[in-house]
């Protein structure tokens, strides 16, 4: 494959747990080149050293996105956090870029105008709540335990140091179930009797309850109930970012054939 073929690619928190490890992914990946980083701590510095990335090039790393956009790429990949997140995909999209979006946190209301800039830039959003193919799965088999189990709710498992709640994963699970339907809740929540918050947050109809505590990292449960069963759901990340390389990588390739907005990694899959 020669240089010109390669898909040029500026990742936004690049020094962080998960994008690091994409990073030194793409290095060993032939067909993709890491051309530009933002870290706002790393600024100034060679993703290459910072990372200790198996690779002699010179990688900059600036504190913004309106720098990393100077640098010529074709795909940016957003991994920093909710506070900035939207207004770097925003910027890319003006800078004709194709975005990948593995931030969590971003709302209905943030995608929404992310959806219509996307298509007035007529360049392609792909947004994953989580890369890991397991993750994928329990999407599809959620959707289709929706269609003959009307009663479910969400578990959504998190380090105490995760900021936003529920996670990116929980987010892009409840707006796949809320296009199947509604769930049905035998006894309203406004009627519970006691204290009606113990029943979490009502989200596009279906209750989510978040668990922050050490000892976890990332889990996700999704709970469906008939008479005399029910099908339990679940999700659980270990303590390497290897599960979402693979999906990263995979989305980097697909997101070239993506106009307009898209959620989730199936959305682009075989």
């Amino acid at each position: 494959m020669t240089q010109q073929n390669k898909i040029r690619i500026c990742v936004a928190g690049a020094t962080g747990w998960a994008a690091s490890a994409l990073c030194k992914a793409i290095i060993k990946t032939p067909d993709i080149e890491l051309v530009a980083a933002i870290s706002r701590s790393n600024a100034g510095k060679n993703l290459s050293e910072v990372l200790s990335l198996d690779t002699e090039k010179n990688i900059p790393i600036f504190a913004t996105v309106e720098e990393a956009l100077q640098v010529p790429s074709d795909v940016f990949f957003e991994y920093t956090s909710p506070v900035i997140a939207k207004h770097h995909i925003l910027s890319a999209l003006r800078a004709q870029r194709q975005v990948i979006v593995g931030t969590s946190g971003l709302t209905d209301e943030d995608y929404a105008s992310i959806e219509a800039a996307a298509h007035d830039s007529g360049r392609g959003v792909l947004a994953v709540g989580n890369f890991a193919i397991s993750v994928v799965l329990l999407n599809r088999f959620a959707e289709m335990a929706a269609r003959y189990m009307p009663h479910w709710e969400i578990i959504d498992y998190a380090s105490d140091k995760k900021v936003d709640s529920p996670s990116g994963s929980t987010l892009e699970l409840v707006s796949r179930l809320a296009k199947v339907g509604q769930p049905i809740t035998t006894i309203p929540i406004q009627d519970t009797k006691g204290y009606p918050e113990t029943r979490g947050a009502a989200i596009n109809h279906t209750q989510v309850h978040s668990v922050r505590l050490p000892g976890y990292i990332v889990s996700l449960e999704a709970i469906f109930g008939m008479e005399s069963e029910k099908l339990i759901l679940r999700h659980e990340a270990g303590s390497s970012a290897e599960p979402y390389v693979n999906g990263a990588l995979l989305a980097i390739r697909k997101v070239q054939l993506v106009k307009g907005f898209r959620r989730g990694l199936d959305s682009v899959m075989d």
